[in-house]
């Protein structure tokens, strides 16, 4: 099957999707949003040259960026497209009216974008219309395109998944050595410093967690365009020692981080079924996570970790000295984190729901004609 894998850009999971393609019998091409003269893709597979679509380009109309999108299909003829997110790569799919459409959600363009404002609605109820297949990585994101009347039989779930192998909760810990913290209460967050994933709320709880239990740590990971203003935080509530910032850290380098912590914490205020999450839990490290959706579908109060009130900084900071207290007793919820990523997280189990799902959109071609 010829495929045209179209997304924003190229980001470490459209990586990890076009690498898994590539050992697949499919030939692949990619076509991004946002096109970089030469990126490297997996297996030599071919991005194609084009100017894009950028939705602010005032001195085009849409109808001729669709043109070009029109042209490309027409050059490559693929028999199925494969398109993410949905209110923009999905959507200009729809908008050339091609099928057989493979829709992939991202999980904040269903879980939060869909509400924005009636443009993001109508953009969203657009593309589920025209898509054939929709993936997604959770029950939430299924339901929330049932809300928008998509059948859901027509709905292909499994998270993204971990390499089981590489994320495991052996191996070193030589990040814990080097910052000299063997004897503290480690914690670690490694989302995007961005308003999305609730930082701002994790620092607020850390640094009132802190305050009551001298002994914790934060290793904060990631980058973003809040990464100034909550530089400027630790400095003003005097943690710089208290908490590392580590840049945006390579797949090579994050399983020492992982392990290099006690419990793992995210405040995001929307996400799927997250892969850092699925990573802490392989890992097999405790978890404080915010209450969404999303997290719900693998964390019990209790069992993996511990949950709060999205936003609620005073129940955060509560749930991090709940879990700290408990450091001594968790070998039990350690294992049985990593047996329940042994059971639903594993890549390679996960990966092959996307083929199914492009022999089911695959199967509706000529119902279209």
């Amino acid at each position: 099957m010829k495929v045209l894998y179209f997304t924003r850009t190229q980001s470490p999971h459209d990586l990890r999707f076009t690498q898994a393609l590539a050992a697949t019998e499919h030939q692949v091409f990619v076509l991004c949003l946002e096109p970089v003269a030469g990126r490297q893709w997996p297996g030599n597979m071919e991005e194609i040259e084009w100017s894009g679509i950028n939705p602010n380009d005032v001195g085009q109309s849409l109808n001729d960026q669709l043109q070009g999108l029109s042209q490309v299909l027409e050059g490559i003829k693929p028999d199925l497209v494969h398109a993410g997110p949905v209110q923009t790569a999905a959507y200009y799919i729809a908008k050339v009216d091609f099928h057989p459409l493979v829709t992939m959600s991202w999980g904040s363009d269903l879980m939060l974008e869909a509400d924005e404002n009636p443009f993001s609605t109508f953009l969203t109820n657009f593309t589920l219309q025209h898509t054939d297949v929709l993936v997604g990585d959770c029950a939430c994101v299924g339901q929330k395109a049932e809300s928008f009347g998509f059948n859901p039989q027509n709905y292909f779930q499994f998270p993204w998944g971990v390499d089981l192998q590489h994320f495991s909760p052996s191996g070193s810990t030589a990040l814990r050595a080097q910052l000299g913290w063997q004897d503290k209460t480690v914690l670690l967050s490694n989302r995007s410093l961005s308003p999305l994933y609730g930082v701002d709320v994790l620092l607020s709880a850390f640094s009132a967690a802190f305050a009551e239990d001298p002994n914790l740590r934060l290793m904060l990971f990631g980058k973003g365009p809040q990464e100034s203003q909550f530089r400027q935080f630790v400095t003003d509530h005097d943690l710089a020692d208290k908490v590392h910032f580590g840049g945006q850290a390579s797949l090579e380098e994050l399983p020492d981080i992982y392990r290099s912590a006690d419990i793992y914490l995210s405040a995001s205020h929307s996400d799927g079924s997250s892969v850092s999450l699925m990573e802490a839990l392989a890992c097999g490290l405790p978890v404080v996570v915010s209450d969404i959706p999303g997290n719900l579908e693998w964390i019990d109060e209790g069992k993996q970790g511990w949950l709060f009130e999205d936003g609620n900084v005073q129940e955060f900071t509560q749930k991090i000295l709940l879990a700290a207290s408990q450091m001594g007793r968790l070998d039990q919820m350690k294992t049985g984190n990593r047996s329940l990523a042994e059971r639903r997280a594993d890549w390679n189990k996960n990966f092959p729901v996307l083929l199914k799902a492009y022999d089911a959109a695959f199967a509706t071609v000529g119902s279209h004609d």
